[in-house]
């Protein structure tokens, strides 16, 4: 499909950044149409949007190819119904919301060819990662497609099996947030021992960075830069010793990523109940 024509349903932060990857992709003279619903837009993008021919906010509209929803979870039941109208018989349907599941979203749209993506906030820069799971329904052409769509923000994974999906959600999709709050603890206890608190917070926002761009960048294992910095008996060691103790960063992290989780199954359950 050279021009497929796009719905996107949400601009706010992720549909956002799916839709500024698009204009670039438009701007370059590539390829799609593209409407928006979003009753909130913020004004910049509105803008850019609007010089590229974007449709915003129409009364009516056809039926597209590919209908993104870029919602919260809670808000698919009220506004599916004023998006059917973009959906027809040979309608593809990304969704990017947490926990609806592929058969919630058929059964509410009436559609059969269902992608559900999970993407992080990085895609923002283009630096996300977005894993995604297909209908049996969905071709090879369909997957190929939504790749394209989800490209805009970095990486993107296939996923084999519906049900990991809540446990991409709990680690990707949530895990920013969990890399936020490591520099965040690291600056405080910088700060705790001494250090002025804006000269703890660039140590600690520097440090993450890095240390992310750094196995990005080697591609090796996290494991192995690990031990590249732990010198035996050394600064690095004492303070792994605690991190890694029975009450440390592990068990805390697993009992983190099953809440998520388990938090993603329940907006699941709780969109096939409205």
């Amino acid at each position: 499909m050279e021009q497929p024509a796009v719905a996107l349903v949400g601009a706010g932060q992720m549909g956002g950044a799916l839709v500024r990857g698009w204009l670039a992709a438009i701007r370059k003279g590539g390829g799609l149409t593209l409407t928006v619903l979003e009753p909130n837009f913020d004004p910049a993008l509105e803008r850019e949007l609007d010089a590229a021919g974007a449709v915003l906010n129409p009364m009516g509209g056809d039926a597209a190819d590919v209908v993104v929803f870029a919602v919260k979870p809670q808000a698919f039941a009220e506004i599916a119904a004023a998006a059917r109208r973009f959906i027809g018989p040979k309608t593809l349907v990304l969704s990017v919301m947490a926990g609806v599941t592929i058969s919630v979203i058929s059964r509410t749209l009436g559609v059969e060819r269902v992608i559900r993506a999970m993407p992080n906030t990085p895609g923002q820069i283009g630096q996300g990662i977005t894993a995604y799971v297909a209908s049996s329904a969905c071709a090879v052409a369909d997957r190929e497609l939504a790749e394209q769509l989800l490209e805009p923000l970095g990486y993107v994974e296939n996923i084999p099996s519906e049900r990991l999906m809540d446990v991409v959600t709990a680690v990707s999709g949530s895990g920013p947030a969990y890399v936020f709050l490591l520099a965040e603890v690291l600056a405080a206890a910088a700060e705790a021992e001494g250090l002025d608190r804006e000269i703890a917070s660039r140590l600690a926002r520097q440090t993450v960075a890095g240390a992310g761009a750094l196995m990005l960048q080697t591609g090796e294992s996290a494991t192995s830069l690990r031990k590249q910095v732990t010198s035996p008996g050394g600064t690095t060691e004492a303070a792994l010793d605690v991190l890694q103790g029975a009450e440390g960063l592990g068990p805390v992290m697993r009992r983190a990523v099953a809440a998520a989780a388990q938090r993603s199954r329940e907006l699941g359950r709780d969109a096939d109940q409205t």
